[in-house]
């Protein structure tokens, strides 16, 4: 089974944050000037540092990179697309497209949250942080040779915030204005109350040419390659087949301090399948060479064919520092069949993990409990003192649950139907108001409980079936509804569903992002990440706690007293993770010795290797 259906990264900049989407709240002294920022003030670079520690600065350029898109970010889908422009909602963006445009600052990715300039050379930080003063590099170009101003970096944050995909409008509402004093310096200003990310993830937004969109409508769906200034620029490409994205041999950031080492493919081809089986056999013959296993049954039984055998392609486990995310069945409690939590509750407990794992996932996962799992902002054990002194004064607003152990869900015995726990979810109906008639559970209205599974990917079947059976086991009548990406798409854009499954990226500093997936406010705003619709106002409160935290401490703590109460409104039935990456790679890649630590750096800092290429006839 997969350990995660379309992975979802909030989108940025020069690249997909997703795992890390942070950072501000740097120095409060007028006028202090930096190179670079982060959550907490803290920097690992100097000033004059010559590149990251984690690339190889004599890394050789040319090949190609080709894989499958397998992290999605705005509108993007992982089996089609249909439109270049991924950072607005209508249409399903390609893949790559974040490589056509630079930002402001990029992420360190060996360390926490850290950014350093790319557009930008410098950044000054009012005393009360609403004020944020980035001074750009002269020498920055769109890749028509024109050159990018503080007016393009301005406009840009204006069409995000008005028109731009809510995975980035929601987050951004804080950013009051965006001006260019010259052509070099674009202040950005931000309303109090801000939360502690908000500056500096607008800085690692992509910017745009103001004269390009002056003449075309930003929220179209189209397929003409936009003018962009970043280390790539669009190739060939057929919708909904592939998409080659060319190097620019000109490029203009390619010598910084935060480039070097980095973008060193010719050329970056990601290839579309509608299914997984064709998709793996294209990856056999060949047909793209870098494939990241999600399905413990391939993993476990695949890997046999003679490529593998001959040591043509290899086999890798690399572990991911990363927190693991939140991967689950996601219930939609905008319908009447799931706004009561002890329902949601009951309907979790007739998903038997331990058996699934046993005989359809080789053992190969563990249970995902929290909303911040594989990290140290896992909620463990009762709430401490620091948790409680958030926790204590919302206490009439939050289940009792909450200032007691943590929530996991519970462990069955493995056989499959747990007579146990589907007792108690009969027991957790009756609480609700439900009634049993003729074998079929009623909601208190009336109304049979009936619940659709939303899907475009058959992949999960084989552990949804029997999900279904022990739903109807008590009286529950379950299906699955299978439908073309475009349709997929469009239902969960408008929350067109009962259940679906989706697992979304999370990172070391949890920022605004935390509003756009679990939020009030993007509970009733189409496209937001927030498809359980949670509309709490202690969860918001809690959020805030979260993102306007001053330490790293205080942020640990407001996650884990979050992480406790998002559990135990029993919004997800919780799947599985794995904290590693499972890589199949034909060998004709090279990468650093000490790749970065919180991401697997794939295809930023790798580089083809010829001379293993010739060893496999790969050249």
């Amino acid at each position: 089974m997969s350990a995660g259906p379309t992975r979802r990264t909030v989108v940025a900049g020069a690249g997909a944050l997703g795992a890390t989407l942070v950072l501000p709240a740097p120095s409060r002294a007028a006028g202090r000037t930096s190179h670079g920022l982060s959550s907490f003030g803290d920097l690992k670079y100097p000033p004059d540092f010559p590149n990251f520690d984690y690339v190889n600065p004599g890394a050789p350029r040319g090949g190609r990179f080709s894989a499958q898109l397998a992290s999605t970010m705005g509108n993007q889908a992982s089996d089609t697309f249909n439109t270049l422009n991924i950072y607005v909602l209508r249409g399903d963006g390609a893949a790559g497209m974040n490589l056509t445009f630079d930002a402001l600052m990029v992420r360190a990715l060996d360390e926490p949250d850290a950014l350093y300039g790319l557009l930008a050379r410098a950044v000054e930080v009012s005393e009360d942080g609403l004020t944020y003063r980035f001074s750009l590099r002269p020498q920055a170009r769109f890749h028509d040779g024109s050159r990018l101003t503080a007016h393009d970096v301005a406009a840009s944050m204006h069409l995000l915030k008005e028109k731009g995909h809510p995975e980035i409008s929601q987050v951004i509402r804080d950013l009051s204005e965006a001006v260019a004093e010259d052509d070099a310096t674009v202040t950005l200003r931000f309303a109090p109350g801000r939360s502690r990310d908000l500056p500096l993830f607008v800085a690692t937004l992509p910017v745009f040419s103001a004269a390009y969109y002056a003449k075309r409508d930003f929220e179209a769906s189209s397929l003409e390659p936009p003018l962009g200034s970043g280390p790539y620029q669009v190739g060939r490409l057929e919708a909904g087949r592939f998409i080659e994205l060319e190097r620019v041999k000109d490029y203009w950031g390619a010598d910084l301090p935060v480039n070097v080492g980095q973008n060193n493919f010719d050329a970056i081809r990601y290839e579309y399948f509608r299914d997984r089986q064709v998709a793996f056999e294209a990856f056999k013959g060949g047909a793209f060479t870098f494939r990241e296993e999600f399905t413990a049954r391939v993993w476990a039984t695949g890997y046999d064919f003679p490529a593998v055998q001959e040591r043509r392609v290899r086999k890798e486990v690399v572990p991911d520092a990363r927190p693991s995310g939140t991967q689950g069945w996601w219930m939609n409690t905008r319908r009447e069949a799931f706004r009561d939590p002890r329902v949601r509750e009951a309907i979790g407990l007739c998903f038997d993990f331990n058996w699934s794992n046993a005989n359809l996932m080789y053992g190969a996962y563990i249970r995902t409990a929290s909303y911040f799992e594989n990290s140290d902002l896992k909620a463990t054990g009762r709430p401490g003192p620091e948790e409680l002194a958030l926790l204590d004064p919302m206490r009439a607003d939050l289940p009792a649950e909450v200032f007691g152990e943590a929530w996991s869900p519970p462990s069955s015995d493995g056989s499959g139907q747990d007579r146990a726990l589907l007792s108690r979810a009969v027991a957790l109906l009756r609480e609700a108001g439900c009634t049993r008639d003729g074998g079929v559970i009623r909601l208190p209205s009336g109304k049979p409980l009936e619940i659709e599974f939303l899907d475009n990917d058959p992949v999960f079947q084989p552990v949804t079936q029997p999900f279904i059976r022990n739903l109807g086991l008590i009286g529950i009548r379950a299906s699955i509804r299978l439908v073309d990406p475009s349709q997929y798409q469009a239902r969960v854009k408008d929350f067109d569903f009962d259940l679906t499954a989706r697992r979304f990226a999370g990172g070391l500093t949890p920022g605004p992002e935390l509003r756009e997936a679990y939020g009030s406010r993007a509970a009733g705003t189409p496209g937001s990440n927030n498809l359980a619709g949670i509309a709490s106002p202690a969860i918001d409160a809690l959020i805030g706690k979260v993102t306007e935290a001053t330490t790293r401490a205080d942020m640990i703590h407001a996650a884990r007293a979050l992480d406790r109460t998002l559990r135990a409104g029993r919004y997800w039935v919780p799947m599985w993770y794995k904290a590693d990456h499972r890589l199949a790679l034909w060998d004709v890649y090279g990468r650093p010795a000490q790749g970065p630590t919180y991401d697997l750096g794939a295809p930023n800092v790798w580089w083809y290797d010829a001379a293993k290429a010739r060893r496999i006839g790969r050249t």
